[in-house]
């Protein structure tokens, strides 16, 4: 009998092997790119896009609910990630690296968004409802920390190693620690990830079927339409506020911005307000799995939503002490951490229970990512119509009807069904 790994051996490194990809292809690739010289418009556009097989996911879960297991999905999917990005690495250099970059960014999108399922589906498949409360903290923390890595402290070497190297060589040298990082990944993943018995082989007919079966289960859930539209205005202030943040912050004073350099953006807004957000997911697990989701849900969703005033102030008065502004961003971070954890167990203890929990829960995970992809798109236009601070306004306002639906949503399953489960 193989040995049983206890969860904190795997969980935080799943998650981990999550965030990075993820971080590196909606946010870093925006930096390398535009060190690169790619025009700001194609920068945008493409890594918009790169996103969209996490809005997928349903499509592709309902191929893996059929073959393979969860356990198998995940360390491979990190094996190609690694091998994307090593393809990356060496198709910087050439003329045409733009196009031929985001191409390979696409296939290991499609890898990354298929590791997100799987892994949730072990997490979701190994653990119990109070487990998972209190391991809900360190996967948040642990998807986080890759920002830190990528967002703060790669970006960070890339800049000192283009000083001496070049940007090309110090972006290619970037790409290839992150190749290195997958591959160990997949590698401590074949070892210690639980096993699972192998689905049985189904004909095409009772493929169709299962299908079939999948969405139509799906559809049937208890409020599952209320559900949905809870998801999608969860995040819709984040999805606004996320993609503008970073050039507000770093946009001049005559602009309306605050001018802040790349190291420190890079030391306050991707490594210490990273930082925080772990703090908060962490303690945010603790605390729900000490009053349960049903009890502290509003809490969390003021928590997430409210502290984006924290942008609208910086818009009135652009504060110029660094201090005045790094407290600003720890808080609005350490807050969106504690109340992202709402969302994620949500899903998870009210979308995906059943027969066919890793596809159920892509469904839910897919629209919340479209309610941030969508109106990211949106945002770099809203924002220059509107300017940074009536911008920052109009995301305080989306935040409202959310708020005011989670002091109402009925919940289908409470903590002692799915502990009797």
């Amino acid at each position: 009998m193989a040995k049983r790994f206890n969860p904190i051996a795997w969980v935080p490194s799943v998650y981990f092997g999550m965030g990075l990809p993820y971080v590196a292809l909606s946010l870093v690739s925006v930096l390398m790119f535009t060190d690169l010289g790619v025009d700001k418009k194609d920068v945008t556009l493409w890594t918009s896009l790169l996103v969209l097989p996490w809005s997928l996911k349903p499509l592709f879960s309902l191929c893996m609910e059929l073959f393979g297991t969860k356990r198998q999905y995940v360390y491979m999917t990190e094996a190609v990630t690694a091998l994307m990005f090593g393809l990356v690495s060496f198709a910087l250099p050439l003329p045409s690296f733009f196009a031929v970059t985001v191409g390979i960014m696409g296939v290991m999108a499609v890898s990354g968004s298929m590791h997100d399922i799987a892994g949730d589906g072990v997490y979701m498949q190994q653990l119990s409802t109070q487990e998972q409360g209190v391991y809900a903290g360190w996967q948040g923390a642990f998807y986080n920390l890759a920002k830190i890595l990528t967002n703060g402290g790669l970006v960070y070497l890339a800049g000192t190693l283009s000083k001496s190297l070049g940007l090309t060589k110090a972006w290619m040298i970037i790409m290839g620690i992150c190749a290195g990082i997958m591959l160990l990944l997949a590698l401590y993943h074949m070892v210690v990830l639980p096993q699972e018995p192998k689905r049985k082989q189904l004909s095409a007919d009772e493929g169709l079927k299962e299908l079939m079966e999948i969405l139509r289960s799906f559809f049937t859930k208890p409020y599952i339409w209320l559900y949905l539209g809870f998801i999608f205005l969860y995040r819709l202030g984040e999805g606004l506020a996320m993609k503008i943040a970073p050039i507000f912050l770093k946009d001049s004073l005559d602009k309306g911005g605050l001018a802040l350099s790349n190291e420190h953006y890079g030391l306050i807004y991707g490594t210490a307000g990273t930082i925080a957000f772990i703090l908060g997911s962490i303690l945010s697990g603790y605390y729900i799995a000490r009053l349960g989701l049903k009890r502290t849900l509003f809490s969390l969703v003021c928590i997430f939503n409210i502290p984006f005033v924290v942008y609208l102030l910086f818009a009135i008065y652009q504060p110029q002490n660094l201090w005045w502004v790094a407290t600003g961003i720890v808080f609005e971070y350490f807050s969106y951490g504690f109340g992202f954890v709402g969302i994620t167990l949500f899903m998870m203890q009210q979308i995906a229970p059943g027969k066919y929990q890793m596809a159920h829960y892509a469904f839910a995970n897919s629209l919340m990512n479209l309610s941030v992809m969508v109106p990211g798109m949106l945002s770099g236009w809203l924002a220059d119509r509107l300017g940074y601070e009536p911008f920052f306004y109009l995301v305080l306002v989306v935040t409202i009807p959310v708020i005011l639906l989670s002091l109402r949503l009925p919940f289908a399953h409470s903590a002692k069904q799915e502990a009797a489960a």
